[in-house]
């Protein structure tokens, strides 16, 4: 492949990628620098190029082609490709990293099969309205132009890329926690409608120093390894050694904690009682019961509220987590509504009292009033009679 079919093949792969993660491709460009280099390195190395301005690192994953980490990279300010470099030189290095931008020109994708001159199938399809094709001819190439532009999906789709994980403590800046990875790795594996091959890139793409040695041991043991194989190696070597009973008797001492509202609370007991499942503590099937279980037994702190869910009612025939926290978030903002009500009827009446005391006050400071008038009077006509008497 020669350089310019490898520039557009880059091109699409950045135009696929920004479409994957919900980027806007004047916004957004594509670096390709070695393996080991911290996320943290990549962005500072970048901002140095003024017409980007600020640089976040949106995703990484290898191309065993060149034998580079592309980096997906967003951007504070338009991209320009006339006043873009093609290569940077990275700060402290030797040898430069390419970048890589959406032209001004259109990149059509390869999955399009359109070129610049050649008609497309739409053309074609409409020229052919005008030779006598059939309706019925007419609804399948519609369809099967409709198929062609559709996301591609499987090994070459974009997807959102998991965090990079290295198992070492403290978590360093830019890493993702264990148990954060780990939530997000199992989804991806459970979601994702990928081969299995694909799973496991993942995986270890998003691994690195003790955390991809684990993986790399396992995977040498046997090449097959499954996805989710690679995550009980990862669980086994970085999660708690604790047994699913172990987690099952932890769950069981969660209790709500002073001012702790009731939902969260549940999401507390959800988190814990997920690894219960995942460690085979509990069966699946039982884990709504186990959950309004617990829920009665610790939210100490949350009676009333949970007479009022009748949730004891319901044990036999317990709601799922997302119905049960939908209801209780409910039950809290009516609870707060009704609060704010009371609050409000309460300053109403103490400002009524307030006022009923101010005109008591007036009242009495008007009696006070008269009262030293009325003495200031008898005062007065004592002394014209007392002299009166002194003059006769």
């Amino acid at each position: 492949m020669d350089s310019q079919s490898r520039h557009t093949a880059l091109v699409k792969e950045l135009q696929a990628w920004c479409r994957g993660e919900g980027l806007d491709e004047a916004y957004s460009f594509m670096v390709l620098v070695p393996e080991g280099l911290e996320i943290s390195q990549i962005e500072e190395t970048m901002e140095v190029i003024k017409v980007f301005g600020r640089v976040r690192v949106r995703g990484r994953a290898f191309n065993e082609k060149l034998n580079r980490l592309t980096v997906l990279c967003e951007c504070k300010e338009k991209v320009e490709p006339s006043k873009v470099p093609s290569e940077v030189l990275p700060i402290g290095g030797t040898a430069k990293w390419k970048i890589v931008v959406v032209s001004d020109g259109p990149v059509l994708s390869e999955s399009s099969g359109l070129s610049e001159n050649a008609p497309s199938p739409l053309e074609n399809l409409l020229g052919n309205v005008g030779n006598g094709s059939s309706a019925e001819s007419i609804i399948r190439a519609v369809t099967d132009l409709l198929g062609k532009m559709e996301k591609p999906s499987g090994e070459n789709s974009s997807y959102r890329r998991l965090r990079l994980f290295s198992g070492t403590l403290p978590t360093p800046t830019g890493e993702e926690s264990f148990e954060h990875w780990l939530e997000h790795a199992h989804l991806m594996v459970e979601e994702s409608d990928c081969s299995a091959k694909e799973k496991r890139r993942r995986i270890m793409e998003s691994l690195k120093g003790p955390a991809l040695a684990v993986v790399k041991a396992v995977r040498t043991a046997d090449r097959d390894v499954s996805p989710a194989q690679c995550l009980e190696a990862i669980e086994s070597a970085f999660g708690s050694a604790e047994t699913g009973e172990d987690l099952y008797f932890a769950f069981r001492l969660l209790q709500q904690q002073p001012k702790e509202k009731l939902s969260d609370y549940l999401r507390r007991l959800e988190l814990s009682l997920t690894k219960v499942v995942r460690r085979g503590g509990l069966p699946l099937d039982g884990a709504n019961r186990a959950r309004v279980e617990q829920l009665l037994r610790g939210a100490v702190h949350s009676d009333m509220m949970l007479v009022q869910l009748k949730l004891r009612e319901r044990k036999e025939s317990p709601p799922s987590f997302l119905e049960l926290l939908s209801e209780i978030r409910n039950e809290e903002e009516y609870e707060s509504s009704r609060m704010k009500l009371n609050s409000s009827v309460q300053r109403v009446h103490a400002n009524a009292d307030m006022d009923s005391r101010q005109l008591d006050i007036q009242a009495l400071k008007l009696e006070m009033k008269e009262l030293k008038s009325m003495f200031a009077s008898m005062a007065t006509q004592s002394c014209q009679t007392v002299a009166d008497n002194n003059s006769s």
